[in-house]
């Protein structure tokens, strides 16, 4: 579930957390987001509680950050994630909005999840992309100074292939936790039940309608691209990595024969030199 948001790619992991190549400066910020973010999904996606004492929990925790960016000084409940959060918020103008954004896509999770329903089409997909992912890269570009209109969509394409990447790796984890991401409109043109997903991984056109959606994601990351060459320094070269990263899983899918319904693909130690070695080259 969640965003595909901050190291290599996995879950809630597509973008780095306050690594070695984040300037030190930058560092308690990116952890407050980090934060903020985790714990919400983690309200959303962990542990036994049932859909409505998530949605609960999730309204306070958005009541949190309301009185956060406020300038509220009482965080009972989550202080470990609000105190960071409201320094990152002063230091450096934070968009609310954007953590707003993820709040609306975890709690739009845990609706889904309760109706056992999915995405009739791609742009409704891209919708909940729009506001589960892409406020995460908008937010390290804010802290980088980078507000150029061109650099923002290059990020949301990013954003958006890194969630999707992170949906087709774990179709085999998903489906079974009543999960749908695949849209209902890609599924009729390869010959699977749009309203049947549990038949969806013994079809014998399965594969193709996970190379379709690969070949989505992939178009999405080159797209976004360019956009190492547009920020700065060290960040530049994490966010090559972690496109080689969301690459790279896309190639092993297709290794695999497109047959990420039965089997979950990762990536291996012996992956990094390749990923390096393709990151210097973009």
């Amino acid at each position: 579930m969640a965003p595909a948001a901050l190291s290599s790619v996995g879950h809630y992991e597509n973008f780095p957390v306050a690594s070695w190549l984040c300037p030190a400066r930058l560092r308690p910020a990116v952890g407050a987001i980090y934060a903020f973010a985790r714990t919400a999904d983690d309200i959303a996606d962990e542990g036994s509680a049932g859909a409505a004492e998530r949605l609960a929990d999730l309204a306070a925790y958005r009541a949190e950050l309301a009185a956060c960016v406020a300038g509220a000084r009482s965080h009972e409940r989550w202080p470990e994630d609000f105190v960071p959060l409201a320094a990152a918020l002063r230091t450096y103008a934070l968009p609310p909005a954007l953590l707003e954004d993820l709040l609306s896509a975890f709690e739009q999770d845990v609706v889904k999840t309760r109706d056992a329903r999915g995405y009739a089409t791609r742009a409704e997909l891209l919708d909940y992309c729009r506001r589960s992912a892409n406020p995460v890269g908008r937010l390290m570009l804010h802290l980088y100074g980078v507000h150029e209109a061109t650099a923002l969509r290059q990020s949301d394409c990013i954003c958006t292939a890194l969630q999707l990447i992170n949906f087709w790796q774990d179709l085999s984890v998903d489906l079974p936790r009543g999960r749908y991401y695949v849209p209902t409109e890609d599924c009729a043109p390869h010959g699977l039940d749009p309203l049947g997903p549990k038949s969806w991984p013994t079809h014998p056109k399965a594969a193709r309608l996970v190379a379709a959606e690969v070949d989505w994601a992939r178009e999405l990351m080159h797209e976004g691209a360019p956009l190492v060459h547009r920020v700065p320094g060290r960040a530049g070269w994490e966010l090559r990595l972690v496109v080689q990263g969301g690459l790279c899983i896309l190639d092993r899918i297709a290794a695999g024969g497109f047959n990420s319904f039965q089997v979950r693909p990762q990536l291996t130690p012996w992956d990094w030199p390749g990923l390096f070695s393709r990151a210097l080259r973009m």
